[in-house]
């Protein structure tokens, strides 16, 4: 029997393997990029987070693109391993759409804090900073988790640990290494992650979806590049057809019932769409006749 294709794993994978797939296909790319040009850091860094705000104007999208690359092995290694522990357990409580929302908005959160921190506070970082890696999104997933089910334990090595525990513990480290730290950028953006990521299960627990406009968002812009279903297509085309046939050509004393039934469908979905007032004389009187009549 034939072990199903990359492709086909792919689709059936969770979002946590496919993020994880993502960014080192990414990663490899912008390697290989570097290597067979020789000036890939020009490209890289139209999609890294600047700290010039009049260079983040002309390219907004490095607010998000930029938790998509990243430097060495070991920081993409380290981000990944985190983003599945941690994911995983995460998915066991949640639906795959908050997470990659929890994800996406814990980056958003970490590139805002990195930019502010450096234009209020700009000693704090390098005047040629530029921001990428994951951490601030797997940082938000982190303390989003320990912050809403505190008491959970973890198995690590030899002894169990309560994910709030290794949330404090992953926090002040950051917090202490950023004063002395050549990283002060990464470790502000890692602090706006857990920022987000806090406030997220905070306010759910409340009942509060603070990710619901990004998730509306996210459909919203998903819908619109689907390809409309071929059936939906022939619907449409067969109602065009029965307008021009039957509901607007042939008078009322000589249809049958079923006649009248397809004409006051076709002029309430005419109603659905563009409202009462573009219905002609004749099709207002039609519908208030058919309305008398039932």
């Amino acid at each position: 029997m034939a072990s199903p294709s990359l492709s086909y794993q792919f689709k059936t994978a969770n979002i946590v393997v496919k993020l994880i797939v993502i960014n080192v296909l990414i990663w490899i790319g912008f390697m290989l990029l570097e290597w067979v040009l020789n000036s890939g850091a020009v490209i890289t860094q139209w999609f890294s987070l600047p700290t010039d705000l009049g260079r983040l104007i002309i390219q907004p999208w490095s607010l998000l693109t930029y938790a998509f690359l990243h430097g060495d092995f070991w920081h993409i290694f380290w981000n990944m391993l985190v983003l599945y522990w941690f994911g995983q357990i995460v998915l066991n409580l949640f639906t795959e759409k908050r997470f990659l929302t929890i994800y996406l908005l814990g980056a958003l959160a970490g590139g805002v804090l990195f930019v502010t921190a450096y234009n209020l506070f700009p000693v704090l970082i390098s005047s040629s900073a530029y921001l990428v890696g994951a951490s601030a999104a797997v940082r938000a997933i982190m303390i989003f988790i320990a912050a809403y089910t505190p008491n959970t334990e973890v198995r690590i090595i030899f002894f169990n640990v309560k994910l709030w525990h290794i949330g404090v513990f992953v926090v002040l480290t950051d917090l202490i290494q950023i004063p002395s730290s050549g990283n002060a950028g990464g470790l502000l953006a890692h602090v706006g992650g857990a920022i987000f990521g806090y406030a997220y299960a905070q306010q759910l627990g409340k009942g509060n979806d603070i990710g619901a406009w990004w998730e509306r968002f996210m459909n919203t812009v998903v819908n619109y590049f689907k390809p409309k279903p071929k059936s939906e297509k022939k619907a449409k085309m067969k109602t065009v057809y029965k307008n021009r046939s039957t509901a607007t050509k042939r008078p009322a004393a000589g249809m049958s019932k079923s006649e009248k039934q397809v004409r006051v469908d076709t002029i309430l979905d005419k109603i659905s769409k563009s409202g009462y007032d573009s219905l002609s004389k004749e099709d207002k009187d039609f519908l208030f006749k058919a309305g008398k009549e039932n």
